[in-house]
């Protein structure tokens, strides 16, 4: 099922118009129909604001529902490119689960990746590679490959990578969030 007839069908379900889904969201009716037919592609901060709205994990839209997997291999990563095309991110475990991990990797020079506050989640990034600066509320921390920092949600002001060279590192959340 394709992303757009999986947005129609939780939208039906919920008994929301168009015109309601779209005043929730920020975006226009006919924008949303454009979705919904397939003819235009959300943004991820769009699909994230859809998803937050029709109450689903952003990934409920990008998986088959029946699917179950224990083992996510490589090449079938579900992968999300942001609207910055220098950050991306690939989901390393299941869908509706009660942990997410994501890998995620900025370019090098990318800087800083926009905050979504999370509310109610413990949060752990552990760094794969590259440097990573992470603000807090209270004090910005650096960290290197190997490095790890855990949060409660809230708490996070910002992300941005660190040096010239690629950055890797690994959300760990839970709940999760996408």
């Amino acid at each position: 099922m394709e992303i757009g007839q999986r947005i129609r069908q939780r939208r039906k379900q919920l008994g929301l118009s168009l015109r309601d889904l779209a005043a929730e969201v920020g975006l226009t009716a006919s924008f949303i129909s454009q979705v919904e037919r397939n003819l235009a592609s959300p943004s991820i901060d769009s699909l994230r604001a859809i998803a937050k709205a029709l109450d689903e994990p952003l990934f409920f839209f990008l998986l088959e529902p029946d699917e179950e997997e224990r083992v996510i291999r490589r090449d079938q990563r579900r992968k999300l490119i942001s609207s910055d095309p220098a950050v991306t991110y690939e989901l390393l475990t299941p869908l509706n689960k009660k942990m997410e991990v994501v890998l995620t990797k900025l370019e090098p020079g990318d800087g800083s990746i926009p905050i979504i506050h999370h509310q109610d989640t413990e949060e752990c990034i552990y760094v794969l590679e590259g440097q990573l600066e992470v603000g807090l509320v209270d004090q910005t921390y650096t960290l290197n490959g190997g490095d790890s920092i855990y949060f409660e949600g809230p708490m996070l002001r910002s992300l941005a990578a660190h040096g010239n060279g690629v950055v890797k590192y690994l959300v760990i959340v839970t709940p999760p969030i996408l």
